[in-house]
């Protein structure tokens, strides 16, 4: 006859060898759970991992890890010669004393701190979470398109490097990053700097370059100029450190320097924030007349610009105009850029070029916020700059992307032509799309996601004078991009019927 608590042990555990997750920890999980509820007591010896192997239809081994793995959480004592006896780890009391009313609640943490502290309202999250089966973004990548195989293959060869362990303890003062040095290479060539690694840090994102750049440069009530409309995530940033955030007009030359120097003064503004080749969100390019306009402005009213140039890589017609930084010969220019935007995001990255002594602040703010870095990252992303695969990525992705362009722009003619009016952009994975009869665009997303599509509220765009969309098209390939169109005027068709 089998022990009652070996009875027990089969009642209660069934393993599932398909799961993801090793057998081993699937039946320690659930002999602690027993424990936990009074179901095995303490002091109950287990059987012998050969009777409890056989009893569940596991490997011995198995069954030694799983005695094992409870042994190391304190649950079991494994005696030689004795055997396997239940444990309950034991609780310090004398160290969790509870005083006050709310004695019920001392098993349940608390919701809220004892404590005030200052939230804050500017970086509430904007993320919105749908079921419908397309959601559609603000011009982002189409991460599908990732060489996976070709990834995992140089990854796993920077992690056979014999010499990257060694890389973690040389001293930066003296060494600069392989990495630093392919991407200042890489952007040299692309967009026609002249630099050297001192003028280049590399961050997380665009948005921790910017984070960092506005510590270092601004401080409460400073004067930041933005274009009318300006992307959320900068102002966010810019409101968060206490900046005075104030709106200038963009035409179709982009943003209008005339205006900045008829309603600012000398030594007013600490500085302006462009997105030079596409402003975000409606894509007119800021004019090289204008560019030119701009610097000697920065030059003259002493301001400092902060160029965003978050999609340079995603070129169709033409050369893209170079930056202002690779024009600036008097500091006055901040260069903010991504690298690798088609990648996974955990080998996506931000970087910042500026004159040496910026650069030289910003690395100790970032030895604050992420002193370790990913080495392993940046030894890989190295390597794809220096061998040239990056190059022949990015040209495949980006004819890909115009086709992807010019159906979208197809697909509008068929189903809004007189409804919507648009500019086909000449680069970019976004297209700005205006209603010729406004509309609310609240029962726009509505309608939508009962199409099986979501319009989350970043990319909407209503005001007195605007009605539009920043329609992201990237990250849909053909068959997404008609099913999206037929079914958004399907949902604009119900709100017309209802007027």
């Amino acid at each position: 006859m089998n022990s009652p608590v070996l009875d027990r042990v089969k009642q209660l555990i069934q393993v599932d060898k398909s799961a993801t997750q090793p057998v081993y920890v699937q039946i320690s999980q659930q002999i602690i759970n027993a424990i936990q509820r009074g179901y095995i007591t303490k002091g109950t010896k287990l059987p012998g991992t050969r009777v409890f192997s056989k009893a569940l239809n596991i490997h011995r081994n198995t069954a030694v890890a799983v005695y094992n793995e409870l042994a190391a959480q304190g649950w079991v004592e494994i005696l030689a010669n004795k055997g396997s006896f239940v444990l309950v780890p034991e609780r310090k009391k004398e160290a969790i004393v509870a005083h006050g009313f709310q004695v019920d609640q001392i098993n349940r943490y608390p919701d809220k701190t004892g404590f005030p502290f200052q939230a804050s309202f500017h970086l509430a999250s904007t993320r919105e979470y749908s079921e419908a089966k397309i959601s559609i973004n603000d011009g982002q990548p189409d991460l599908r398109l990732h060489p996976t195989h070709q990834f995992s293959r140089w990854y796993n060869s920077t992690l056979k490097r014999r010499n990257l362990p060694s890389k973690w303890h040389q001293n930066e003062d003296s060494f600069y990053f392989n990495y630093e040095t392919q991407l200042c290479n890489f952007l040299n060539a692309t967009r026609g700097f002249n630099m050297k690694p001192q003028n280049l840090i590399s961050t997380r994102s665009t948005e921790m370059s910017l984070y960092v750049v506005s510590q270092l440069l601004l401080k409460k009530r400073d004067v930041v100029l933005v274009g009318d409309l300006s992307n959320y995530s900068a102002n966010r940033i810019f409101q968060q450190v206490g900046a005075d955030v104030k709106i200038i007009p963009v035409d179709q030359d982009g943003l209008d320097v005339n205006y900045i120097k008829t309603h600012f003064i000398k030594k007013s503004i600490r500085c302006v924030y462009i997105n030079p080749q596409r402003h975000y969100p409606s894509n007119q390019t800021l004019s090289a007349e204008r560019r030119l306009q701009l610097l000697e402005l920065a030059k003259e009213y002493q301001f400092a610009i902060i160029e965003d140039d978050f999609d340079y890589d995603f070129q169709y017609e033409g050369s893209p105009m170079l930056p202002l930084a690779s024009s600036d010969t008097h500091g006055m220019v901040i260069y903010l850029g991504k690298f690798g935007q088609s990648l996974f995001p955990s080998f996506q990255t931000g970087f910042v070029v500026a004159p040496k002594n910026l650069i030289s602040e910003a690395k100790n703010y970032l030895e604050l916020l992420d002193a370790q870095g990913d080495m392993i990252q940046q030894q890989m992303l190295s390597a794809l700059i220096y061998e040239g695969e990056i190059h022949r990525y990015l040209r495949k992705n980006v004819l890909l992307y115009k086709q992807r362009l010019e159906v979208l722009c197809n697909q509008l003619d068929f189903h809004f032509g007189d409804i919507l009016k648009w500019e086909k952009p000449t680069g970019g994975l976004a297209i700005w799309l205006q209603f010729t009869e406004p509309i609310s665009l609240v029962r726009f997303t509505e309608e939508s996601v009962k199409e099986n599509v979501f319009l989350p509220k970043t990319i909407l765009y209503q005001d007195k004078n605007t009605c539009a969309i920043r329609f992201g098209f990237g990250h849909l390939n053909e068959t997404e991009i008609e099913y999206v169109m037929d079914s958004l005027k399907s949902a604009y068709l119900r709100i017309a019927k209802s007027h």
